[in-house]
């Protein structure tokens, strides 16, 4: 640890700055300009990205933490409430302001700013998810979380003359209200047995307990919450509806890293707090079943969307599922190719629902069969999406693929010799499924779908509510973000070191005894080692390859479907019934969603309590 240095006061000034903008913009954002606005608001989420990167490479030398008020601890007790930085959460900082830098690039001059609301609603929204990447307090982590999420709500029900953007901006705040009251129920369980709500203070009290149902049920309930902002299956009813209706750009912050965000929070409560006290066989039962289902529930609903943000959202429940099993391996190869794996996902599914998001602003519409072979001319902006579907799909040499492969191979070693073949099909069909939009609508592949809401995969046949003001040409901004998004997105796939640096910061976010004596301690960091290993193999290379060439197969028999032989087309048949079943599911009613909530949360409860009983 090094408590104290430069890098560590980095830490309150990474939540501060974008705060402190946000009020000055709410103050006398209404009588500045629109250029200005943008200009403060771009420049504020670019700094947080050049302080988080600061902090990341401050961790090389060991935890970064700073006690806020002073409050340190003696003797290995302390009141006081930690901010941590190691290189997993100052990594996540630093892609929540990349992302959060991309998403204001895109929307320059060109989305309301509602007297610089919007502008403000981002920055509060960058600060939430700093702060909850870099608390070292379990009640803290729900302040951050509630934060995040009530200007998350605010963002998606922003065009309040638009009925369908006040409803899904109301299940999406009433669901993760609901979630946040569990978890607060789970730290309130935790106080009162333990009277104190530090991550390590807990984790030091909770060490030799043997578990009970009171401990158990304190970790679902955490838990719970962050597994809701996950969107892991039943939880995540609220995310398409969400996306279905917020803005481009923060659709950006929804699907890159604020579903991984409540999925980080899991697994930053459980290694630290309840690593030594909940039975890590529990956990990896439970997180798998959710992970493996959140996943095929997730591919099958994406790939019977229309509906250009709603594809896309059911995408991130998909890819959610394979991060949940990633997770679930508990062990450092598991965790760093998941972390690899969602870093590049960001890059690209932000890359995705920017490109939708210029497809809304010039024709009006994100309804695949409407938008058929009418963006011809966007040659640049094809190029872009068909390439990024291809790093969804997890093409070599894209980060993705490289976290995918990294990742298969750690839930195979964990026993679940099936991983690897989920994660090649969920790939395939949900990059399938963008590559069929692609394909339809840049380039006028097949003959157009049928319009006329007949299809039972038909979601939207309006036209949606612009925007921005309509566009001719998507100027050079709207280009620019996605363009840089899947440039990192390669990068992350192509750079030397950087397997190397997610090796090391999966290391550091399993190591549970490290965290604790950093922090409560002060020990120093010890003699470093070689991190877990993440480098391209002929395997994962190949794996990488299958899944991108299926993708594509999938992608031309969509296309080419009517035109198929009769016993090809067939093949599809015993699915209709399982996704009319799951359309039936997806209700849209909040009251479904809540049940479904409550069924999650004891299906949870049962999995990880099973033993005890």
């Amino acid at each position: 640890m090094a408590p104290d240095t430069p890098a560590a006061q980095l830490l309150p000034l990474l939540i501060a700055a974008p705060v402190v903008v946000a009020c000055l913009l709410v103050a006398v954002g209404g009588r500045m300009p629109h250029a200005l606005l943008d200009a403060l608001a771009t420049g504020t989420a670019l700094a947080v990205t050049a302080l988080s990167a600061a902090l990341l490479a401050g961790t090389a030398g060991g935890r970064l933490v700073t006690w806020t008020g002073g409050w340190r601890p003696v003797r290995a007790v302390g009141v006081g409430i930690p901010l941590v930085a190691d290189a997993m959460s100052a990594g996540l900082a630093v892609l929540v302001g990349a992302l959060g830098t991309c998403a204001l690039l895109f929307g320059r001059r060109h989305y309301a700013a509602v007297r610089g609301r919007y502008h403000a609603l981002m920055l509060l929204f960058l600060a939430g998810m700093e702060g909850f990447a870099l608390s070292g307090d379990v009640f803290d982590m729900f302040v951050f979380f509630e934060l995040m999420g009530a200007v998350a709500y605010a963002l998606t029900g922003i065009k309040i003359e638009d009925s369908t953007a006040v409803q899904g901006g109301l299940n999406f705040g009433v669901v993760n209200s609901f979630g946040a009251y569990l978890s607060l129920t789970g730290v309130a369980v935790l106080y009162a047995r333990e009277g104190r709500l530090g991550l390590p203070q807990l984790g030091a009290a909770l060490t030799g307990q043997r578990p009970d149902a009171l401990l158990t049920a304190a970790f679902v309930a955490v838990v719970t919450g962050f597994l809701v902002k996950a969107a892991v299956v039943p939880f995540h009813f609220w995310l398409a509806d969400a996306h279905a209706v917020a803005p481009a750009p923060v659709c950006v912050l929804f699907s890159g890293v604020m579903v991984d965000l409540g999925l980080y929070g899991a697994a930053r409560v459980y290694w630290v707090v309840f690593g030594a006290a909940v039975p890590a066989g529990d956990i990896r039962r439970a997180f798998t079943a959710a992970g493996a289902l959140t996943a095929v529930v997730g591919a099958l609903m994406c790939f019977g969307q229309r509906h250009l943000k709603r594809l896309l959202a059911y995408s991130t429940i998909a890819h959610v599922g394979l991060f949940t099993m990633g997770f679930a391996t508990l062990a450092a190869d598991g965790t760093a190719g998941t972390a690899l794996y969602v870093a590049g996902h960001a890059g690209v599914k932000g890359a995705l629902f920017l490109l939708t998001g210029v497809l809304l602003a010039v024709y009006g519409n994100v309804d695949e069969p409407d938008l058929h072979g009418r963006a011809r001319e966007q040659r640049f902006a094809g190029g872009l999406f068909l390439l990024a579907g291809l790093g969804l799909a997890g093409l070599p040499p894209f980060g993705t693929a490289l976290g995918k492969a990294v990742a298969e191979d750690g839930v195979a070693a964990a026993g679940y010799r099936w991983g690897p073949a989920l994660f090649v099909a969920v790939s395939a069909v949900t990059g399938g499924a963008v590559l069929r939009a692609g394909l339809r609508i840049y380039l006028g592949w097949g003959p157009r779908p049928a319009a006329d809401g007949a299809g039972p995969e038909r979601t939207s046949g309006r036209m949606e509510r612009p925007e921005t003001e309509p566009l001719d040409r998507p100027p050079v901004t709207m280009l620019a973000a996605p363009a840089l998004l899947v440039a990192a997105a390669l990068a992350l796939g192509l750079l030397p070191g950087v397997g190397a640096a997610f090796g090391h910061a999966a290391d550091g976010i399993v190591d549970r005894a490290g965290y604790l004596g950093g922090t409560l301690l002060g020990a120093p960091p010890g003699r470093a080692r070689p991190g877990t290993p993440v480098d391209w193999t002929a395997t994962g290379a190949g794996v990488g390859l299958l899944s991108a060439g299926l993708a594509v197969a999938v992608a031309c028999l969509a296309v080419w479907a009517p035109r198929l032989p009769a016993p090809l087309r067939v093949l599809g048949r015993p699915v209709a019934p399982v996704l009319a079943v799951l359309r039936r599911l997806h209700s849209g009613h909040v009251g479904d969603y809540l049940a479904w909530l409550l069924a999650g949360v004891t299906g949870l409860a049962a999995l990880v309590g099973l033993p005890l009983r």
